[in-house]
């Protein structure tokens, strides 16, 4: 017996054709079976890209998300692919002729709803080989994404905010050779008084040591801009972006303020002293599920919205931007096949678009995932070239409650996959005995000392006045 699907529009069509996710289930828009499922792939694998074009998911009218990505999009980028079908976008994306260059001219010319299209037509494998062939660097005091490289953000949180706590453990972590990325707080109180107390120590520990690197606190962007009213250092302007204009509204921020904490950030750094190697000043998290969380999807499948994130993050021209894959917890991402399948999800949306993609390696301790999930997450994603992972003490946060990936897995991945630290950070890595040849060092007692001698100096200086 024959059974026929229909697909009323665009959005149910991109919707029903993703591949299973409880948070598509919570939302009302999933494929109701696998039969349906494949019926929408193959559907969509026969809709002409410029369709994805011409009917954005949310209308522009009501939504400036939709508008950016409209006024960014570069016609004459889209000429090459403006005749492909998604299906046809797929083939030329993993066409062994296809190479890097050729990709990343197509950067302004694809939308996300293009990008989330053919990332639902490609197996894990596929996410895996066409991310593998982009990678996208960028600069702030150092280089990020280049190939042989794999940054570690170094995220020393403290469940009181505790100053010292917070330097002992990023000192723990730079013996690993993490850190390169950035040293992430996120703080356990969104207050300027604490923000600016972990910014300006982790500043003081940058200079004390010459450390090749960024420091962030990962309050929200107005608490950090007030913070910088007050004079406390910033390397890097955090925020959590999502892919609806309600959404970002839900997390307290709209585009122009966005842009506005990216230009006083600019302009702080060219007024500050310090060895800026590059002018990307953004680090942005996004995550599948969080436009659902706050009722703010529009009935759009959540991996189409976190791809339309990402035309919100490539506007503002990022140093780093993470998906904190299942840090959600299993409402949005249920167990490990659906938290593998979002990360290299993500991480290929993100590099097609063009954004210098890491991920947090994560899940709550009530999804159907353990260790084992991250670390086969983890490697794939490695495997296609990630800009960087997390490092965590011994990959429980004890601020956040959740399980990342730890220093010692960041040592075992470089080792795996014969990968290094950023080229600045390797260089002090080596010059400080932590690294030599370009390889991890077994610290001894007296050089670890004399490290820790370094780090009392950093602890009994006194902070600058607010």
């Amino acid at each position: 017996m024959t059974e026929r699907y229909a697909f009323s529009d665009l959005r149910e069509l991109l919707a029903k054709a993703n591949e299973e996710k409880s948070g598509d289930q919570l939302a009302g828009v999933a494929a109701t079976s696998e039969r349906e499922r494949v019926a929408a792939k193959r559907a969509l694998a026969d809709r002409p890209l410029i369709d994805l074009l011409n009917h954005p998911v949310i209308p522009p009218e009501n939504d400036e998300v939709t508008r950016l990505i409209l006024e960014a999009h570069d016609a004459s980028a889209f000429e090459r692919i403006r005749y492909m079908s998604v299906g046809e976008f797929r083939e030329y994306i993993l066409d062994d002729q296809t190479r890097e260059s050729d990709l990343k001219a197509l950067k302004w010319g694809i939308t996300p709803e293009m990008a989330a299209a053919v990332a639902k037509l490609m197996s894990n494998k596929d996410l895996v080989l066409a991310a593998g062939k982009i990678r996208n660097v960028t600069r702030c005091r150092n280089t990020m994404g280049e190939r042989g490289v794999l940054g570690i953000r170094l995220q020393p949180n403290h469940p009181s905010d505790d100053v010292g706590g917070i330097l002992l453990a990023a000192f723990d972590g730079l013996t690993y050779g993490c850190g390169d990325a950035v040293i992430g707080v996120n703080p356990a109180t969104d207050s300027v008084e604490t923000v600016t107390s972990i910014l300006r120590a982790l500043d003081r520990l940058m200079e004390v040591f010459a450390i090749p690197t960024q420091a962030c606190c990962l309050a929200h962007i107005t608490t950090q801009l007030a913070c910088l009213e007050r004079g406390a250092p910033i390397d890097l302007l955090f925020q959590s972006v999502a892919g609806t204009q309600a959404a970002n509204g839900s997390f307290g921020i709209n585009l122009a303020l966005l842009r506005e904490g990216r230009e006083r950030v600019l302009e702080h750094h060219s007024a500050r002293s310090g060895s800026w190697v590059g002018n990307n000043v953004m680090y942005f998290e996004t995550g599948q599920g969080s436009a659902l969380s706050a009722d703010a999807h529009h009935g759009v499948d959540q991996l189409t919205l976190e791809a339309r994130a990402y035309g919100v993050a490539r506007a503002l021209d990022p140093f780093l931007v993470n998906s904190v894959v299942g840090f959600i917890g299993p409402e949005y991402l249920y167990d490990e096949r659906q938290i593998v399948r979002a990360g290299l999800e993500d991480h290929f949306m993100g590099k097609l678009l063009g954004l210098p993609m890491g991920c947090d390696v994560c899940y709550t301790n009530h999804a159907v995932a353990d260790q084992n999930s991250a670390d086969n997450l983890m490697l794939l994603l490695a495997a296609g070239g990630c800009n960087y992972f997390m490092g965590v003490p011994g990959a429980d946060d004890v601020m956040l409650n959740y399980q990342s990936t730890s220093f010692h897995d960041a040592l075992a991945v470089r080792k795996i996959f014969n990968l290094r630290p950023a080229p600045e950070f390797l260089e002090w890595l080596e010059h400080m005995g932590i690294y030599r040849d370009g390889e991890p060092m077994v610290l001894d007692s007296g050089r670890r000392q004399r490290l820790l001698l370094g780090l009392e100096g950093v602890l009994s200086m006194p902070a600058p006045p607010a």
